[in-house]
């Protein structure tokens, strides 16, 4: 389950690491703004990345400012998502910013901890271009760290007296929390020293495991409770958790709406289509047989997404039937009458079957069904992934 970023600050806080002052601000709480010394940060709680690129991390030199800079974020939509909140801290002077993150290593199985001189919101870039920037130190699950090997660690980041000291604290407080709280990612980005020498966590993204939960009384004191595993849901998540869809948004301005069989497919559909250069929209479970009607809802939900310009099928049919999935596209089709493309790939139970409903629609209504293309078993997956990019490229 992530948190926003006012209470991963408040988990940080509370185990010793160093946060900027800030309040938290509704359309109902702007007296909390006599709590704050300017200037300040404004910073939109929302879950998704990129806030300050995007404007949704703000400036003010006063109170009167700050109160015209909230409203104009107050209820304004990033991607998916309506902003409710803002976090207004005071801006810091900063010298030099830093990376760190614990995190659960899914190849490896353990646990693992990164930490970079370098940080913000090139982190990912600076990553890619030099890997040894990157400092990584693995655990064994559970294994706890002691003040010794956080010591030893923070020297890896040349850092020298009472900074070393107290990145030595942070490293060992942090990678502690992680495993106390059953965290599935803590991360610090940035890490800053200010021109006075001190140091705060700037931000910060914290997972926890909503199914650990009960283990932690101390969260529902601090007002967090369990709630969606990803935080706030959007809207098409909303409409599809009441149809029971396994669904969710992966990027807000991603082209390719991704309607899979099963969630392995799902997930590894998201994969390719990123490889190859593409855009994925969202995740979704069309496996276990689900009806036709269901089926139809699927495909409505990427139909009614006006960021998705082509959808991306692939059925492998196994306890799903590949007849049952071409009844509901056609039905959907001829219902609906969709104007997006659609690149798609059949293979396995009763997919000849299938192939014949899609012919004999073709044939009925040649005009609605120009624009899909279902493949076979023998062009590779890998060469439809391919054609719903390059659509999508071609579209305006």
């Amino acid at each position: 389950m992530r948190l926003y970023e006012y209470e991963g600050k408040m988990i940080l806080r509370r185990n010793k690491i160093p946060v900027p002052d800030g309040v938290v601000i509704d359309k109902n709480s702007f007296f909390e703004l006599e709590k704050v010394v300017y200037p300040v940060v404004i910073k939109a709680q929302v879950f998704l990345g990129g806030r300050g690129k995007a404007g949704f991390v703000q400036f003010a030199e006063n109170r009167e400012e700050a109160v015209k800079k909230i409203k104009g974020l107050i209820g304004k939509e990033y991607g998916p998502y309506i902003i409710e909140k803002v976090l207004v801290e005071k801006k810091l002077d900063i010298e030099k910013e830093f990376y760190i993150a614990c995190l659960i290593d899914r190849i490896e199985h353990k646990p693992l901890l990164m930490l970079s001189r370098h940080g913000g919101m090139d982190i990912e870039e600076i990553a890619r271009k030099s890997s040894d920037s990157i400092i990584k130190h693995y655990f064994n699950v559970c294994e706890k760290l002691f003040e010794y090997q956080a010591k030893m660690i923070s020297a890896e980041l040349k850092l020298e007296g009472e900074l070393f000291l107290l990145f030595s604290n942070i490293i060992y407080n942090l990678y502690n929390l992680f495993i106390n709280l059953d965290c599935k990612l803590v991360e610090i980005n940035p890490l800053v020293i200010t021109k006075d020498k001190r140091v705060y966590a700037l931000d910060a993204k914290v997972d926890i495991d909503e199914d650990a939960m009960f283990r932690h009384p101390e969260l529902k004191e601090m007002g967090i409770v369990a709630r969606n595993e990803i935080g706030e849901l959007t809207e098409r998540e909303k409409k599809a958790k009441e149809a029971g869809i396994p669904y969710a948004d992966v990027d807000p301005d991603g082209d390719i709406g991704v309607f899979p069989g099963g969630a392995g497919f799902g997930i590894a559909a998201l994969d390719l289509i990123t490889h190859y250069g593409g855009r994925p929209a969202n995740f979704m479970d069309s496996g276990g047989a689900p009806t036709q009607e269901k089926l139809k809802a699927m495909l409505g939900l990427l139909m009614d997404n006006p960021k998705v310009k082509v959808i991306f099928g692939a059925r492998f049919g196994g306890i799903s039937r590949c007849d049952d999935w071409a009844k509901a596209v056609v039905q959907y089709v001829i219902e609906n009458k969709p104007k997006k493309p659609m690149v798609m790939r059949m293979a396995g139970n009763m997919e000849e079957e299938g192939r014949k409903i899609f012919e004999q629609a073709k044939r009925e209504y040649p005009e609605l069904f120009k624009n899909i293309k279902v493949y076979a078993y023998d062009t590779p997956i890998e060469d439809v992934i391919k054609e719903a990019i390059r659509v999508a490229k071609e579209i305006e």
